[in-house]
């Protein structure tokens, strides 16, 4: 029997993955602003943004272009009260006390002045970005980046560039994305060769400045496929005459597959990991504020990855889905395809009682090795400090009582399994 209970078990487990220094392996940090400089910053996260707006908050009262930030933070603060209960609101409660010390127990219109003084205070110190990170033992954080990107004045070795690839992939029937693509890359695009030629010379830019993963948001109902040239030139020769919108509709999915195809074959190239984040549905609700309009669709199938998983075998594919139906998949595609690694819990599916079906699944059937626990997916470095803390408290309380109490494994090889699914998998993948 083991020797201490779950409950005291998975306190000593949280410490212990909480002293970890790690990476943040997914982020949409911008490193020449890493950090918030109001509190507005904060508050326009779209999680508080869009929830206000479920909860009834107009639209024009978030996002209108007539407000001050000041005045933008004190409406939504009046419209926080009905996400009290919200694991959401929980993490701006995290980071008003434990990063601002803020002492009062819940946010509200009455006190609001007052954190709005205490950021800004602590907000203008210059090396603000550089104290979070070291408040959330975080050593680096991997970037998503415009494949335009000039990947300039910033420390690639903290802030680690990724190449972002949905551009290429779904929009090059766009004139603008097509000569941002031909300007950074100096090649001409108008036939496949040349389209071609400039994904390479994206990859070797990349590449050559630190570049750890590729990653891409996919709906649900993409299908990767190897695709001739001949078949591409065809497609492409139409897509660049439409230029616009009215581009032929399989035209436009044939260049979306061989442009994907060919980014896989660069990552087995590069050695780089190709992360694919799965089932999101764009402009479900298009009277959304900003971020707040997609949604996933559970209509969507690992089956349709079969031919990518198998054809490059020495290619890293972290996976990330949107709904726990497609955990279940997922948990089994990395079972027995040793490059397919369950990544994080996204979106939808990162509030606690979800991560823990998840987290639950994925420990007790595939290799402790593979597993890509979380990434905060934050917008400013504060948000990583309670995102990843909630993360820490379901994986410390799964270890407790699955494999602690259940097992009766000790306290610490489950520490050694925890810092393997939080820190040591991804530093040796990214």
């Amino acid at each position: 029997m083991p020797l201490s209970s779950p409950k005291s078990a998975a306190e000593t487990i949280f410490q212990a993955l909480d002293s970890l220094e790690i990476i943040d392996p997914h982020t949409h940090i911008q490193p020449l602003q890493a950090a918030s400089r109001h509190l507005n910053d904060l508050l326009g996260y779209h999680y508080f943004t869009e929830l206000a707006h479920s909860a009834g908050v107009p639209k024009m009262e978030i996002e209108g272009e007539h407000l001050s930030a000041d005045d933008r933070v004190r409406r939504l603060v009046n419209g926080l009260g009905p996400l009290e209960n919200t694991i959401q609101l929980q993490w701006l409660h995290e980071i008003a006390q434990d990063l601002f010390g803020f002492d009062e127990p819940t946010l509200t219109p009455a006190n609001c002045d007052k954190l709005l003084e205490l950021t800004s205070q602590t907000m203008a110190a210059p090396d603000w970005a550089d104290q979070v990170l070291k408040r959330c033992r975080v050593s680096a954080v991997m970037l998503t980046n415009d494949f335009d990107d000039p990947l300039e004045g910033f420390d690639t070795k903290r802030y680690l560039p990724c190449l972002r690839t949905d551009d290429l992939v779904f929009h090059l029937h766009r004139s603008t994305v097509r000569a941002r693509l031909e300007r950074c890359t100096k090649q001409s695009i108008s036939s496949i060769s040349g389209l071609q030629a400039a994904i390479e010379e994206l990859f070797k830019f990349f590449v050559a400045r630190g570049a750890r993963a590729c990653a891409i948001s996919l709906p649900t109902d993409f299908q990767p496929q190897p695709i001739s040239t001949t078949t591409a030139k065809l497609a492409w020769e139409k897509v660049v005459k439409a230029d616009g919108d009215g581009v032929d509709a399989a035209a436009l999915k044939t260049i979306g597959q061989f442009v994907f195809w060919t980014l896989a074959e660069r990552c087995q190239q590069y050695k780089l990991p190709f992360d694919l984040m799965i089932g999101v549905y764009r402009k479900v609700y298009p009277q959304g504020v900003y971020q707040g309009q997609d949604l996933y669709d559970s209509r969507v199938s690992l089956y349709d990855y079969r031919a990518l998983f198998n054809s490059f075998p020495d290619v890293y594919f972290p996976v990330s889905v949107l709904a726990s139906v497609t955990n279940q998949e997922l948990v089994s595609y990395a079972w027995i395809f040793p490059n397919v690694l369950p990544f994080g819990h996204w979106w939808y599916s990162n509030t606690p009682s979800i991560i823990r079906r998840d987290l639950s699944h994925r420990l007790e059937a595939v290799p402790g090795t593979k597993l890509l626990g979380y990434y905060s997916d934050a917008y400013k470095l504060e948000f990583i400090l309670p995102k990843f803390r909630m993360y820490k408290r379901v994986l410390a309380k799964a270890l407790a009582e699955d494999f602690v109490a259940d097992r009766g494994w000790s306290e610490q090889k489950a520490i050694d399994l925890g810092t393997k699914v939080l820190k040591t998998n991804s530093e040796r993948t990214f």
